[in-house]
């Protein structure tokens, strides 16, 4: 049976790079590839992947939000994220959102192959160091505030934090001026953020957005 894999990511030497070696296994091929986060959730819907192999930080929308909008809408398709975070509120909000495996970069490569072969499977997978007992105790911690959140505040949340105005925002999401004006009134007041400052030093400490 030959496991059917989506790739996902902003840089194309990664791209193939990854698509070279997953086409290079006897049970693996590549059947669609996305540059960004939304065009990832749209490909996996046509391409109907058994994994999805996905960057963390993409355009549009970034890998955990892509992550549970494509486990939301395709429950057997799995999901691994690709990051060079291994701080715990990044896996846990990843896991939380149904990912299913997470590979740190700087130990890709062979390590995709494991991943996508676990997950499919229907086992978790995580890179050293991120050991089960890691897991479990990021899995038991507090609330993480980004959680009160639905998908569509996490989206304009994120544009806001890379400086868009809110006319783009409704632009881009097919919404008027005032819905993205309420989600951000709503985001801020979840959160509990004055202003747009503090908004942005939010999403960087959560690392929603990353500094060039």
């Amino acid at each position: 049976m030959t496991i059917k894999v989506l790739l996902a990511d902003d840089h194309g030497i990664i791209t193939d790079g990854l698509r070279a070696l997953i086409n290079g296994q006897g049970d693996m091929k590549v059947v669609a590839v996305a540059d960004n986060g939304l065009d990832a959730v749209r490909r996996s819907i046509d391409a109907r992947p058994d994994v999805v192999v996905m960057d963390q930080a993409m355009p549009e929308m970034n890998g955990t939000e892509a992550a549970q909008m494509i486990r939301a809408r395709r429950s057997a398709t799995r999901v691994v994220i690709l990051s060079m975070h291994s701080n715990p509120e990044h896996v846990q909000r990843a896991l939380h959102a149904g990912v299913n495996g997470y590979v740190l970069k700087a130990s890709a490569g062979d390590e995709v192959v494991s991943a996508i072969r676990a997950v499919h499977a229907g086992r978790r997978y995580l890179s050293a160091p991120l050991t089960e007992q890691l897991l479990d105790r990021m899995l038991d911690r507090a609330d993480d505030p980004l959680s009160r959140l639905s998908v569509r505040e996490r989206q304009v949340l994120k544009m806001l934090a890379e400086g868009q105005p809110v006319v783009r925002i409704a632009a881009k999401l097919s919404l008027s001026r005032k819905t993205v004006e309420t989600y951000r009134e709503r985001t801020m007041e979840k959160l509990k953020l004055a202003n747009l400052p503090a908004l942005v030093k939010f999403a960087l400490k959560k690392g929603i957005i990353a500094l060039d």
